[in-house]
């Protein structure tokens, strides 16, 4: 080793007893849980002030730019959910797929929303449904909730 390096550092790798594994489990799943239920609480709130603001097109359009987004949240957070019920060990790379394919499921779903209801979309009803739920656990910062 030449003079001013340093070793490099060995990392191991954690390793949790059974009980600590099922604890940070259950606190996954109860995180999970939370953040989907804000964003539903969150979608149901852009829909009602979008009906009331500016009547039946906005809520609809509210609700499906919700819906373009919270539809592929909630089944990557079942997929997530079932891997770590049937014990799978958690991998970077079908995470980071799993989101890949997330994103690429909320831009179809939104384009499927503009090519279908063209002719009554309501952009600004569709775009405040869309951050709301984008914005989900902003509800759970406020109450202290974030897992």
């Amino acid at each position: 080793m030449k003079p001013g390096e340093t070793e490099p550092v060995r990392l191991e790798p954690i390793k949790l007893t059974e009980a600590e594994r099922r604890k940070v489990q259950a606190s996954a799943v109860k995180g999970l849980v939370r953040v989907l239920a804000a964003q539903a609480g969150m979608m149901l709130v852009a829909v009602v002030v979008s009906w009331g603001v500016a009547g039946v097109e906005a809520g609809a359009s509210a609700l499906l730019g919700a819906l373009s987004c919270f539809v592929p949240n909630a089944l990557f957070a079942a997929r997530l959910l079932l891997a770590m019920v049937a014990g799978r060990p958690a991998s970077p790379g079908r995470f980071l797929v799993g989101e890949l394919v997330k994103l690429f499921a909320s831009v179809a779903l939104l384009v499927l929303v503009v090519y279908l209801a063209q002719s009554w979309l309501v952009w600004p009803a569709l775009l405040f449904g869309l951050l709301m739920v984008l914005k989900g656990y902003v509800l759970l910062l406020m109450f202290g909730r974030l897992p």
